[in-house]
């Protein structure tokens, strides 16, 4: 059954508050056992929060627009506490500690199954109501954490497919907890220079295929999480990420910061990765492990787009396993295979553990690696962060640097440095610390 929000008292006007119309339509779907509840083309309709129900398709038709509202206590339905205006004071790079739990919601969903959004249609998150310090390379919000524009939390059986998710203000779609979920054919369209502004946060979540998705993003496109708030839905696992187009001015692919919980049996095949600032990052801060990961047939193009605001120096693979603070206790990344993958950009491969030698068992097969210059921005800076310290330090650019890392193997390896960065390379290969390489 179709349920038409314009039925509802939806006006589509693009200033009119639909908050109301548009719950309604979708709390009468789901009381009569669900269906499709329908916004129809050519109107915009605005919004503050809007609860998800299970067995509830919500549909975009080609033209139609769902906008956040211009106020934020608008998104303050579920009264989780008082709407946050706290300007940031600290710059959100160089402290983004994020439990995972937002008081600000936009599209919102917990407990339910079966839940869709479709269409191809638009979802605009109204990304200049969180400006805070702008700059030519970086917008910082002016709180933190601000409002996700999707946050579903234990959805059974959930589907997005074809809609548009742009101007998103924070996390883009975080997943908590979810299982059984499949994201195909979306885009994901912010501005890249807004901080925090994630594609996809599959957070703690099973069971997950994302595919043929195009993505451009600030920090990241895709990101695997475990969050402490949500640890007791356990390991993120069995995800598939295939026949996406990234790019981002952070990292195309990566796995944490928030690792408190395992990350396992995860595959990437398959992806195209352009001007992006790092490609695949595995940032290991917590006590989670990661193992039984494949990457294999991906291209990645990087570039780097700031010497300070962005983390990444353009590193086309990043592995590092090092502590958040004194006091933690990193985990192990290990069982890890990267297959034809062909790196060009302004930095080579990285493995960096701490002196317990937490990297292992990781395979590089048929792996191209040229080094080209693009930009002016400095090269050969070490970027750790986040961790003890500032987590920069200067240096030379190598095609390939480890340290404490074993049972490494580079299986048909090929290095080519491009006259414009020879004058930044010391040495092509360098493995600090590290036992049995092959």
């Amino acid at each position: 059954m179709i349920y038409k929000v314009s039925d509802f008292g939806a006006v589509g006007d693009g200033v009119h508050n639909d908050t109301a119309a548009l719950q309604a339509a979708v709390d009468s779907c789901h009381k009569n056992g669900g269906g499709q509840v329908l916004l129809e083309g050519g109107h915009t309709y605005r919004c503050g929060t809007l609860i998800l129900q299970s067995y509830v398709e919500l549909h975009l038709e080609m033209g139609a627009v769902l906008k956040a509202s211009d106020s934020l206590e608008d998104f303050n339905l579920l009264g989780r506490g008082a709407v946050s205006t706290a300007k940031v004071t600290t710059p959100t790079y160089a402290d983004c500690e994020y439990s995972g739990g937002p008081s600000l919601f936009f599209l919102y969903a917990k407990d339910c199954e079966y839940v869709s959004l479709t269409g191809f249609g638009k979802i605009d998150g109204n990304q200049e109501i969180f400006y805070g310090a702008v700059t030519p390379w970086h917008i910082d919000g002016s709180f933190y954490p601000r409002v996700p524009l999707l946050f579903l939390e234990n959805v059974r059986h959930l589907t997005l497919h074809q809609v548009t998710l742009t101007g998103s203000g924070f996390w883009t779609t975080h997943l908590v907890g979810c299982e059984d979920v499949l994201i195909d054919g979306i885009r994901i369209l912010n501005d890249l220079r807004l901080a925090n502004c994630d594609g996809i946060d599959p957070d703690h979540c099973k069971n997950v295929r994302i595919t043929n998705c195009h993505i451009e993003s600030a920090d990241d496109c895709i990101v695997f999480k475990n969050t402490e708030n949500a640890a007791k839905y356990g390991p993120c696992e069995n995800i598939v990420v295939s026949g996406c187009t990234l790019t981002s001015t952070s990292a195309a692919i990566k796995f944490g910061t928030e690792s408190v919980s395992p990350f396992r049996n995860i595959s990437v095949q398959n992806c195209i990765i352009s001007r992006t600032n790092r490609g695949i990052s595995m940032q290991l801060r917590d006590t989670g492990n990661m193992e039984n990961i494949t990457f294999s047939n991906i291209n990645i193009d990087t570039r780097q787009f700031s010497d300070r605001h962005w983390w990444g120096k353009a590193e086309p693979i990043a592995i590092t396993a090092v502590k958040r603070k004194e006091e933690t206790k990193v985990g192990t990344i290990k069982n890890v295979t990267f297959e034809n993958i062909n790196c060009i950009g302004e930095n080579g491969i990285l493995l960096y553990g701490d002196p317990e030698i937490n990297i292992g068992n990781i395979t590089f097969r048929n792996i191209s690696v040229k080094l080209e210059k693009r930009t002016d921005w400095p090269k050969g800076i070490l970027d750790l962060r986040p961790c003890v310290g500032s987590g920069l330090t200067e240096g030379t650019v190598h095609c390939f640097y480890a340290h404490n890392a074993k049972n490494i193997t580079l299986d048909d390896v090929r290095f080519t440095v491009d006259d414009s960065m020879k004058e930044y390379v010391s040495e092509e290969t360098v493995f600090e610390e590290c036992e049995n390489m092959h």
